[in-house]
C-alpha cells in the first residue's frame, strides 16, 4: 500500500500538509496534477511539465489511452511511463466520466457500460475488471474505480440507484485489483470514488463505506459538474469529515484558484483540472494579482512580465504585450506560453500553500489570496 505522511493540520481550518512515497518518487501535498489526457499534458513538453513547473505528478485518462494508441502499444513501451518518457508518478482517470459525457452513445447496464468510440464509432464495453485491466497495462501509480459520474442537475432517485450501482463496481473493482499485480513491477495503489451527487444523505452513505475499506487513498467524485460552489464546498466539507485523517483525500476535476484554496482548507490534498491549460489556449492566464484575458487591447502596450512572481521561465521572458501579439497574430507559440504560465501558477499556488500551512499561516494568506485571485485585471 502506497504510505502517506501527514505532517500537519492548520490549527484555524482543516488544511493538511503531507507526503505520499510512491515507487516513482514521492508527492508533497497538497498538489496540483496537470491533466495529460492522452499521455502529453497538451501543448507542454513533457521536460518543460517535469523541469521548469516541477510538475510532482501528472494525471492520463483510461478512456482515451484504450482508444488510442490501444493497449498493444503501451504495453510494448512499458506502459505508460515508457511511452511518454515521465519518470515521476502517473494517477489514471478510470474513463467514468468521459463515458457519462457520451450521453447519447453509451448504454449503461449492471455489468458495465457499452459505449460507442468519438473517434470511429466503433463499439466497446468498460466493465470495473476490464478498466482495472487496461489501468493495469497503462501502469498508473494511482488508479482510480470505475464509477457512474451523475450529471447535474440529477433526481434523488436516479442518484440513489447511481451510487449502489457504483458501489457494486467498486466492490467488483476491488477483488480484480487484489486478484491481480502490476504489470511493470512497481506498485500501483487503487482509489475509490465517493459519489452521492448534491445529497448528503448519499454522500454520508458512499463516504461511510469508503472509509471503511481503508485503501491507500480516496477520491470524491461527482462535483464541479455544474453544481454551485457553495453546494460544492458543503459537500466536500461533509465527506472530508468522514473520510479518514490518514489517508490523502482527491477531489476530481477541480478547479479555479479559488476552488483549490478553499478545498484545501476544507481538507483536500490532491486536485486535478483542465482550466490551466484549456483555459490558457484561449488566452485566459491565472496570477498571484488575478485573471487576465491575454487578448484584450488593454495588454497591447503591456512590456511588463507575464507574472513577476512566476515558477516557469516564460514569466520572466515574455510580456504580456508580446503574448497578446501572438494570441492576435494566431501563432502556434502563444497557447504553448500561456498552458505552461497557467500549469506553473497552479503549481506555485499549493506549493505556496503548503509553506503557509507548515508554518501556521495558511488561514488568514487564504482569506487574502481568495480576493486577490478572483479579480479580473
Amino acid at each position: 500500500m502506497l504510505k502517506f505522511d501527514l505532517k500537519t493540520t492548520d490549527t484555524l481550518s482543516s488544511a493538511r500538509a503531507g507526503v505520499l512515497h510512491t515507487d516513482h518518487g514521492d508527492i508533497e501535498t497538497p498538489i496540483f496534477m496537470p491533466v495529460g489526457t492522452v499521455g502529453s499534458v497538451k501543448a507542454v513538453h513533457i521536460r518543460d511539465v517535469k523541469q521548469d513547473t516541477n510538475a510532482q505528478i501528472i494525471l492520463g485518462n483510461t478512456y482515451h489511452l484504450y482508444l488510442r494508441p490501444g493497449l498493444d502499444v503501451l504495453k510494448n513501451a512499458g506502459g505508460l511511463h515508457g511511452f511518454n518518457g515521465w519518470d515521476r508518478p502517473i494517477l489514471t482517470d478510470s474513463g467514468g466520466f468521459q463515458v457519462f459525457s457520451l450521453a447519447g452513445t453509451r448504454k449503461i447496464t449492471p455489468e458495465g457500460v457499452t459505449f460507442q468510440s468519438h473517434i470511429d464509432g466503433s463499439r466497446h464495453i468498460f466493465t470495473p475488471e476490464r478498466v482495472m485491466q487496461i489501468q493495469r497495462i497503462i501502469g498508473a501509480d494511482i488508479m482510480m474505480a470505475f464509477d457512474e459520474c451523475t450529471p447535474y442537475p440529477c433526481d434523488y432517485n436516479y442518484a440513489k440507484k447511481s451510487l449502489a450501482l457504483t458501489h457494486d463496481w467498486l466492490d467488483r473493482c476491488l477483488i480484480e485489483f487484489n486478484n491481480s499485480s502490476p504489470v511493470y513491477g512497481h506498485q500501483q495503489a487503487l482509489f475509490p470514488i465517493v459519489q452521492g451527487s448534491v445529497y448528503s444523505d448519499l454522500r454520508k452513505i458512499s463516504a461511510e463505506k469508503i472509509a471503511a475499506l481503508d485503501v491507500a487513498g480516496n477520491s470524491i467524485g461527482g462535483l464541479s459538474v455544474g453544481e454551485p460552489h457553495e453546494i460544492m464546498y458543503q459537500i466536500t466539507d461533509e465527506v472530508c469529515r468522514i473520510l479518514p485523517t490518514s489517508r490523502p483525500r482527491y477531489l476530481m476535476g477541480v478547479g479555479t484558484p479559488v476552488n483549490i484554496l478553499e478545498s484545501i482548507a476544507l481538507g483536500i490534498d490532491m486536485f486535478d483540472c483542465v482550466m490551466p491549460t484549456r483555459n490558457g489556449r484561449n488566452g485566459q492566464l491565472f496570477t498571484s494579482e488575478g485573471i487576465i484575458n491575454i487578448k484584450n487591447e488593454k495588454w497591447k502596450n503591456d512590456f511588463s512580465p507575464l507574472d513577476p512572481n512566476g515558477l516557469s521561465f516564460v514569466d520572466q521572458d515574455y510580456s504580456k504585450a508580446y503574448l497578446r501579439h501572438l494570441f492576435v497574430a494566431n501563432e502556434y507559440l502563444a497557447p504553448m506560453i500561456a498552458s505552461l504560465h497557467n500549469i506553473g501558477f497552479y503549481l506555485w499556488l499549493v506549493k505556496e500553500a503548503r509553506t503557509k500551512i507548515l508554518d501556521g499561516t495558511f488561514a488568514s494568506w487564504k482569506n487574502i489570496m481568495v480576493t486577490k485571485l478572483a479579480n479580473r485585471l
